[in-house]
Parts: structure tokens; sequence; C-alpha cells
């Protein structure tokens, strides 16, 4: 009876000793098929390795040198990962005894150059992840025979020449962060492509005949490059559900650029220096269901109203709302767009955000008031106070100078019924009426003003000291060179302008050195009525 209780308690002590006689030193094996050497600090791979392992994890050993005989006996072996090692070349056919290896990370390594039989034996490699090393050269027959390879990463490299890739079933290929020129169709003979990643390769174009003839493209990401516009080569890839080009510098975005990717389930627009969506935005990815903007100098005034509505109605993820804010208006200036409400934007109550429309021309306005009317300010005469009032359409931001201040509405005091109150040195303050308006306190009058519209240019009679030489869709360009002029001794100059015609009308003050006798003045709200003065500094 002893005997016979005695002889299963000798088993449970020696199987665990038979189990651990195959596991290398400083390694785990709790799995006998799988082996995890991390950390090992050896430059050589472990020997005496079971074989029958299957997946071989030596990431971060410090392993400088490879040979064929490491892996000789491993026909069993499926994943090998040797990343974060301080490998520097590989030698010709080094994994050749293993027939049967689908994954093979080579990442994080300090490889210079790729050789001809480096892969050799690879037949059945799915896998191959070679990111993040110094890889100058690539021999033009390093791939051959790995016709089963799906995924290639070669980002994050010293690249300046790309071998031409003969690989039939890849479907993802990341060549991000290199150095080498835009990859064409005869680059690429890869036809079954899926995703394809070219951020960072200082990209100013792409070439319309290869992502035509990927025609099973589904992800392609343009990061970090030199586009301008979005190419138009992007819209013969019609069935791309990812597209990045995000850290761009774009600056704005066309509708008639994005209108033909309806596909499109995930968009980054970050760090494009986006101040707003183009019109009808909203209406272009009915499949979209993750957008990610972030870093972008957002303006959030009326026309962007519909973004944090239309992100909820569809259930949209937005990526990165603590990066998505805005940065203009002032008021609005800090604040996470996705959490703001619509008369956050400043849209008039009675106003639908999807009823504003900005025209592409903008207008100055001249006004005349009727004789028995209190006069309007004066014309723009040669004096210390020119002004000139202006219709800005479309200019949508705000970058204030260095100087520049906004000021206390109790130091320069709001007029009644929406005036401006206009300041003059040396001089009691005038107001500065609405379109419409005229008295002391700026009442409406039945009479009509008259309105002269002009497209580019106006100027008022008797050569005004300021000039509005120049207006697009996104400023106001002012010519200072008369006011210079008529005050030679003066140090610098004082622009002050308001908003007419928004809910802020406190002034606004730049003070601009006298050899800015050309300023561009931006950041006005669309399709509102400012005035604009300058003075000499105080």
């Amino acid at each position: 009876m002893e005997a016979a209780i005695f002889f299963p308690l000798l088993l449970l002590i020696q199987q665990p000793l038979a189990l651990n006689a195959y596991c290398p030193t400083d390694c785990s094996c709790a799995n006998p098929q799988s082996i995890f050497c991390s950390e090992r600090l050896s430059p050589s791979v472990p020997q005496e390795l079971p074989r029958n392992v299957k997946y071989l994890y030596l990431f971060q050993n410090g392993i400088e040198a490879l040979s064929s005989e490491d892996f000789s006996g491993l026909d069993q072996l499926e994943m090998l990962d040797l990343s974060q090692n301080k490998l520097s070349e590989l030698p010709g056919r080094a994994f050749e005894h293993l027939a049967t290896l689908r994954n093979l990370d080579l990442s994080s390594n300090q490889i210079t150059h790729i050789a001809e039989h480096s892969f050799s034996g690879l037949a059945i490699l799915e896998r191959l992840y070679l990111f993040d090393n110094r890889i100058e050269s690539i021999h033009p027959a390093a791939f051959q025979g790995l016709e089963r390879l799906l995924e290639l990463k070669l980002q994050k490299n010293l690249l300046t020449v790309l071998p031409e890739l003969h690989l039939p079933k890849l479907l993802l290929l990341d060549l991000s962060f290199n150095r080498i020129p835009p990859p064409g169709l005869s680059d690429l003979s890869t036809p079954n492509l899926e995703s394809l990643k070219l951020a960072g390769l200082g990209l100013a174009t792409l070439n319309e005949e290869l992502l035509r003839n990927l025609a099973n493209l589904r992800e392609l990401d343009v990061s970090h490059n030199q586009l301008h516009v979005v190419p138009q080569a992007i819209s013969k890839a019609r069935g791309l559900t990812g597209l990045n080009l995000a850290a761009n510098p774009m600056g704005k975005l066309r509708r008639e650029d994005l209108q033909d990717l309806t596909s499109l389930q995930q968009l980054d627009l970050s760090a494009l220096k986006l101040l707003g969506f183009p019109e009808g935005f909203q209406d272009l990815f009915p499949r979209l269901v993750m957008l990610t903007a972030a870093e972008n100098p957002f303006n959030c005034v009326c026309e962007l109203a519909w973004l944090p509505g239309w992100l909820q109605s569809r259930k949209m993820s937005l990526g990165q709302p603590e990066k998505t804010r805005c940065h203009f208006p002032p008021r609005n200036a800090g604040k996470e767009l996705s959490s703001m409400k619509f008369l956050d934007f400043g849209c008039p109550a009675t106003t639908a955000a999807s009823s504003i429309i900005i025209s592409s021309t903008a207008k100055l306005l001249l006004l005349t008031t009727p004789s028995e009317a209190t006069p309007a300010p004066p014309e723009l005469l040669p004096s210390d106070k020119p002004s000139v009032m202006a219709d800005g359409d479309a200019p949508v931001t705000f970058q204030p100078s260095p100087s520049s201040t906004v000021q206390d509405p109790t130091v320069a005091p709001l007029c009644p019924n929406g005036g401006a109150c206009q300041l003059e040195p040396q001089a009691p303050s005038e107001c500065t009426c609405l379109l419409g308006a005229s008295e002391s306190c700026c009442e409406t009058q039945e009479e009509s003003l008259e309105v002269v519209e002009i497209p580019t240019v106006t100027s008022a009679p008797n050569k005004p000291d300021i000039v509005a030489r120049e207006s697009t869709s996104t400023a106001i360009q002012l010519d200072l060179h008369r006011y210079v002029d008529a005050r030679p001794r003066i140090r610098g100059i004082r622009l002050t302008y308001w908003n007419l015609s928004g809910p802020d009308k406190r002034p606004m003050l730049l003070n601009l050195p006298t050899s800015y006798v050309k300023y561009t003045l931006r950041g006005l709200q669309p399709n509102s009525t400012y005035y604009i003065c300058a003075t000499p500094p105080r």
C-alpha cells in the first residue's frame, strides 16, 4: 500500500523537470510550442531550442549576428520575432531552414542592406516587418520567391530607391518616411493591394495611373507630405474606405476634390490648417463613421455651427476631440468643438446654420445720408482720422499681432442702437452708426441710404488715405501709402476696426510700424460691415 501511494507522488515531482529540460536559460516556456526570451541580453540566438517550437520570441535580447545554423532543425517554426535587437546585417540564407515560417519580424534593428538571398527558403512567408531600421538599399531580387507575402512594412528607413515589387498577393505595403521618389505603376506589381501607406515621403502629387490600377485599394495614407490640395488622383480610388490627409499644408478643402469618395468610413484631416469645412461637406460621405480633424485652427462662427449636431445625429466618432478646438473668434478660443452648442457659434436665433451663404466676392460700401439728418463721419480726406466702411464677405480668421489688444468697452463706450464709438486722439468720441441709422443716437430713419457697390477696389472722392486694394474670400488688403506719406513724423500706425454687424462690437486695435504701408486685415466675420480707422500711436 505504501508503494502504491508513493509512486504517483514521484511522477508529480519529476514531470516539471522533464518540461523545463528544453527551455533555454532566461526564457519562458509555459507552452512548449511558444518560447519567450525577451530581455535575455545575449549577443547570439539561444541554442538547443526544442524542435517542435512554433512561436519564438527573441525581442530585446541584444542579438548582434545571425547564421543559418541558429535555426537548424526548427522545421515547425511559424513565427520568429527578432525585433529590437542589434542586428546590422542579414547574411544570405540565414533563414533557409525555416520552410514553415509565416511571420518574420526584424523591426527596430540597425540593418543597413537587404541582400539578394536574405529571405531565401521562406516560400510561404506572409508577413515581413523591416520597419525602423537603417536600410539604405535592397537588392532588386531580395523579395523574389515571396509569392505568398501579404504584408510588407518598410517604413522609417533610409531608402532612396524602391526595387520593383512583384508580389501578387500583397495586401498591405508601408513605405512611409523614406527618401524614395513617388512610386509609379511600374514600381508596384501588386494587383490585390488593399492598404498603401506613403506618409512622409515629401510628395507634392500622386501618380494617377497607379491609383487607377489599384482596383482593390481600401486604405490610403498620404499624411505628412507637401500636398497643397487634395490630389486629383485620389478621386480615381473610389473604393477607399480610409483616407489620411493629415499634416499637409492645405489650408482649405474643396468640395469637388472629395465628392467622389462616397465609400469613405474613416477620414483624417488633422493639422491641415483648416479654418472650417467646404459647403456641403456633411453630405459628401454617407458611410463615414470616424472623422479626425485635430490640431486645426477652427474659426467657430455660424458657418461651422452644423458640425456638433451632425456628429451626434450620425453617431459619428470624432478622433482626438481634446485636440479639436476652436482658435477663433476670441470668445470661443480653446473650446472643444464637439461640445459647443448652436448658439455658441454666434448664429442668429432665427437663422438655421444651413442657410448661411458666403459669397465669393467681397464688397466695399460707401454711405451718404439724407441732408436733414445728422451728417455721417467725414469722408476719407487727408487727416488724422481716415476711415473706410467695408463689407467683409469671407475672411474668417483673426491672427492678432503681438501688440494687438481688445479694447475694454468701459474705455471705449459703445454707441446706442448698435453704433460704434470712433476714437480719435485729442478729440471727443463720435458715433458711427449702422446702415440705415443716423442722428446722434443712431435712430433708424425712413430715408433711404445710397449704397455704392464696387467688387474689388473702392475709393472715396478726394483720394482717401486708406484704400482697399484687394479683397478675397479670406482677407482685405489695405493700402496705407497716402496715410504714411502725409504724416512723415509718425512713429507707427494704430488701426482700429469694429464689426458693426456682429454681437461683439468692441473695437480691435492693431499697432503697425510705418513700413507696413500695405497690410492685409484678416479675421473678419462673414457677412458683416466693418468700420476701419487709422490714427498715429498714442
